[in-house]
């Protein structure tokens, strides 16, 4: 029997991952054109498939039936067979968003919930919202009634979804909107996964509003469609397992610290061990620009250097599973400092000042270190999800920073 995804873009779907992790049967990514869809799911070897954008509403048609939560919806992710031999169209992202919102302690009672985006996942999100008791469900859309040049009407919204794929990867630098125009938002929800914290997630973060990525939706939504194909029960252990395991695979570790702490070859050490691709940005820097960092300082200064460390990060940001050594000097800009918490976890390497060496490294042979490591020690210990001290043998710090 076959299972799998039927899409028409899947090359950077994360669910044969899944659901081969909950399931003991191989899964596979079809990407299918629109005319090969029926056969396709018509095959006498169909055991199960699931359906993503955009044929969510194009299956519905060959469905024998569909489920209640599917019919509510009007959006079918799932299909399978039924004892009797009945082709089955089940939406098991109603499952997964309510999940996703429980996970994140984000309640729809009694709240005004405003949605941007108004696909098939906008039908699931607004399902989810009514049935677990919103006081109102607005619709936010490009060209509706409720549009983005009419937003400050529901500055009283207190929950905001995002539904559309602004922000999503490769785009990550997109912005859907100004979370502090929603002075009373106590809960936001992006079902972008990738990357795992979208701008408008990190807006909320540091805003101190609870929020969640779209990752826990994805993974959740597979365990109903696994115990569909195969007979099995999937507890909440499993999602909570197979969640852990996915966001370590995908997300990027990240070494930040002062020039010379260790970054490039603990990095590429800690890279080799894990299995993992390395990324070392000023390398990056490098290679951009055709001549050595001191050459790019002396020939255009360092606003230059910075434009090109800029353009590194963001390439090396939103790469998947890497180890990534940055320069001394990357979170000083914002947009640094955004691009790298999208996808990774980032170590602060500390290592004693004195044991920092200086020569051919053109900020250090301007200005003391000591007066650098002031200025960027808060942006070290503020950005970072934990701190590595550099004081013992490479391959010793390497394992360690493995260990967080």
């Amino acid at each position: 029997m076959i299972y799998g995804l039927l899409g028409k873009t899947l090359r950077h779907s994360y669910s044969k991952i899944i659901h081969e992790r909950m399931a003991d049967y191989t899964y596979d990514l079809y990407e299918t054109p629109e005319e090969g869809l029926e056969a396709l799911i018509r095959r006498p070897d169909m055991g199960g498939f699931n359906v993503t954008i955009p044929y969510k509403q194009t299956v519905i048609p060959f469905c024998d039936e569909l489920t209640p939560a599917a019919r509510a919806i009007g959006s079918v992710n799932t299909l399978y067979h039924d004892a009797a031999g009945r082709l089955i169209g089940d939406n098991t992202d109603y499952f997964g968003f309510s999940y996703m919102a429980r996970r994140a302690g984000i309640s729809f009672a009694g709240r005004k919930v405003v949605i941007f985006g108004s696909g098939g996942t906008s039908l699931t999100a607004r399902r989810v919202a009514a049935d677990e008791g919103a006081r109102e469900v607005v619709i936010v859309s490009r060209s509706g009634e409720n549009n983005y040049d009419n937003l400050d009407r529901h500055a009283d919204a207190e929950i905001l979804i995002n539904t559309t794929p602004v922000g999503m990867y490769p785009k990550n630098e997109g912005a859907l909107i100004d979370i502090a125009r929603f002075p009373q938002c106590c809960g936001v929800l992006d079902v972008i996964y990738n990357p795992l914290k979208t701008n408008l997630i990190l807006a909320a973060e540091d805003a101190g509003i609870p929020a969640t990525g779209g990752l826990p939706m994805l993974v959740a939504q597979a365990a109903p469609a696994v115990e569909r194909f195969s007979g099995r029960t999937i507890r909440e252990a499993v999602i909570e397992e197979t969640l852990d395991t996915l966001t370590r695979e995908v997300r990027n570790l990240v070494l930040v610290g002062m020039p010379g702490c260790g970054k490039s070859s603990i990095g590429r050490l800690a890279a080799e061990r894990a299995g993992r691709a390395f990324y070392d940005t000023d390398d990056m820097v490098v290679e951009m620009a055709g001549c050595s960092i001191p050459e790019i300082f002396a020939a255009q200064g360092e606003t230059a250097f910075r434009d090109l460390e800029a353009k590194a990060v963001a390439q090396a940001a939103r790469e998947r599973g890497g180890v990534i050594a940055t320069g001394g000097g990357v979170l000083l800009r914002e947009e640094n400092r955004r691009a790298l918490r999208q996808n990774s976890r980032i170590v602060y390497l500390d290592r004693a000042l004195d044991a920092l060496p200086t020569d051919g490294r053109p900020i250090s042979q301007t200005r003391k270190l000591e007066d650098i490591y002031r200025e960027r020690l808060p942006l070290f210990t503020g950005v970072s999800d934990v701190t590595v001290v550099n004081d013992a043998a490479p391959e010793v710090v390497a394992a360690r920073v493995l260990e967080v």
